[in-house]
This record gives structure tokens, sequence and C-alpha cells, in this order.
């Protein structure tokens, strides 16, 4: 859907390579015939000689070209079929260990899903296997398996090895992990750019855009107050989730029944349940939002509550508005937020 931006709106994005913008709408070029994202590593043009379009459709049938340097061809942050495929492998086998070897007999270089794995994931796809296995080990242990069955069930070839393994990744030996629970992470796309999401067994804990400032914050408190470990892989939570989620993108959903998991002080659990009830398609003030909670002066309480927020959409902070209706205060970035807004007053 079109994005309700002015044209020096659109064109300062550009000049600041706003990646939060990418696939929102699209920048043409008249003097190389080229179109690109927002947010595009290539020389920035003059504003004289750019057009914007709404889609990658309209740039085309006007005579222009896809960028070879941002794809704008590509959906946003998409995993790339082979990758994918690979990734649908070890869910199906998280135990086996695909070395270089054999990503060479499936016909991918190393070293392109090695970088692949280090720009979406940060780490290497090895290190995404281990955790992969580490997730399984977790599971077992905690269902009260012995540890040394364990490490040899997985693949490891001795217990020392396992257990300086599981110890760089939770920070004490397997024999210390009682107590502990699980939350489960996976990275998807959506049309407005590329999501994280986690759930332990109890609910959904996490939505948030991938190049959110403040992404890791949020993992390492979810991991104290859940006094859990994020590891890669899917629960039943998370499915449901992305199925949802792919409803509410194509104007299909307006709820969502997917059970949320939401540590929090009391006071910012009153502030998320109310941010669930404003209905699809409508907006409050942050002073409107805390008159409803009966603590009119609580205006800038009810703004950090909203900041720590850490399920969007589901939760949604995007609806709330600063006193005069302005965009205001949204950790995936005003252009979303718009975005979700006008996506909203069109299906409602």
């Amino acid at each position: 859907m079109a994005l309700q931006l002015s044209f020096e709106e659109k064109y300062k994005v550009i000049v600041l390579r706003d990646t939060t913008y990418a696939g929102l709408f699209y920048v043409a070029v008249k003097t190389t015939g080229i179109f690109c994202r927002p947010g595009c590593t290539a020389r920035t043009p003059k504003a004289k000689n750019v057009l914007f379009y709404d889609t990658t459709h309209e740039a085309i049938i006007n005579g222009y070209r896809p960028c070879k340097v941002c794809r704008p061809q590509e959906e946003v942050g998409a995993t790339p079929a082979y990758i994918q495929q690979i990734l649908d492998e070890l869910e199906a086998n998280p135990y086996q260990r695909l070395k270089d070897w054999d990503l060479r007999q499936r016909g991918v270089e190393p070293s392109q899903i090695r970088r692949w794995f280090k720009k979406h994931h940060n780490m290497t796809f090895q290190a995404y296997q281990r955790l992969y296995r580490i997730n399984g080990a977790f599971t077992k242990i905690s269902n009260g398996e012995s540890i040394t069955h364990t490490a040899y069930d997985i693949g490891f070839e001795s217990l020392s090895g396992f257990n300086d393994s599981f110890k760089s990744t939770f920070d004490h030996a397997p024999s210390q992990e009682k107590g502990k629970s699980v939350i489960h992470l996976i990275r998807f796309t959506t049309p407005i750019g590329p999501m994280f999401a986690g759930a332990t067994s109890s609910g959904v804990c996490l939505t948030e855009f991938t190049d959110r400032p403040m992404l890791e914050t949020e993992f390492k408190d979810l991991k104290k107050r859940l006094n859990a470990v994020i590891l890669p892989g899917e629960n039943d939570h998370l499915k449901q989730l992305q199925a949802e989620l792919a409803e509410y993108f194509a104007g299909q959903r307006k709820a969502f029944t997917v059970p949320l998991h939401t540590p929090g002080s009391a006071f910012s659990q009153s502030v998320w349940t109310l941010l669930q009830g404003i209905p699809y398609g409508t907006t409050r003030t942050y002073k409107e939002q805390a008159e409803r909670l009966g603590k009119p002066k609580a205006i800038r309480a009810v703004g950090r509550a909203n900041g720590l927020n850490k399920i969007a959409i589901l939760i949604p902070c995007h609806r709330v508005l600063g006193s005069n209706g302005e965009l205001v205060g949204y950790g995936g970035g005003m252009g979303r937020k718009k975005w979700l807004l006008d996506h909203e007053k069109q299906h409602s």
C-alpha cells in the first residue's frame, strides 16, 4: 500500500539512507534509468533527478530497471532459497553437522553462506548449527536425560568438548542448567522488513524488526526476567504467530489469538493490556491512555511503558500518538508506524 509522505520527506529518507523505509516506496533516478530501495548505498541522486513509486511494478512499467546493489525486486531481508533449503534440512535433523565439503556438495559456497549468517544473525553458519544442536541438548538435559548420553547423541566426540560448547553458550556447565527455560528465536520477513520473534512454552515474548536499535538490550532483559536462554528454533506459538501476521499484512486479520508471554512490572502490564484494547484502525494519544488508566498525570510513564513493549504489532503501540496527533516514539521507525496506521485504516 502507498505510504503517504511528501516528496521532501521521501527525499530526506534517501539522503539519510534510512533502511527502516525499505519496501515502503521506491526511488527512480532519471539520469541512470535505475530504481532503488530507500537506504540503498549507491550514490544519492540530486532531487531534480528523482521520481518516487509505490511499487516495483510501477517503476518497471515506466521504463526503470532494478538496481544491482540493493536488488529492490527481492523481498526485504528475504532468506535466499538455497539457505532456506539448508535451514529446513537442519530443522528436520538438528543433530547433523554440515561442513564446508557438505555445503559444496549442495552447490553452496561456504563463504557465501557465512556472510549471510553474519549479516542477518550476527554469527557464522557453523555457530548457528552448534546452537541448534545445543538447543536439543538443553531440552534433553532439562527432561532429565544423562549429560554423557546427550553429548554423544547429538554428535559430540567427547564429553569435554560438549561441556566447553555448552558453557560458551550458557555461561555455565550443563549440570547447572536446572530451572532455566528456553526462548526459541526465529527470523522471518514481512512487507515492511525482516523481524525476529521469540517464544517460550507459554507464548510469544518478542516480535521486533531486526534493525531496531535496542534489540540487544531487549534480548538481555528477556533472558534475565524469564531466567532463560535464547536459541534458534521453532515452536507451536511461533508457527501460529507467523500465520496470523501473514493474515494481518494481507488485510485479513484485525485481532491476534496467539498466546503472549509479557514479563514486566504491574504498571507496564496494565499499559500493554490497555494497548491491546485500542480498536483496529483507530488511534489514541498518550494522554488518553493515561486517563483511561485512571492516572491522568502519568503521561510520561505511559510513554515509557509503551517503549518497553517488546511485542510489536500484536501489542499495538503504533496506535498511540502525541498530544497533537503527531507520529512519535516508535522503535521500528516512523515510516513503519505510518505504514501500519495507513494499512489498518485502509482495511478497517
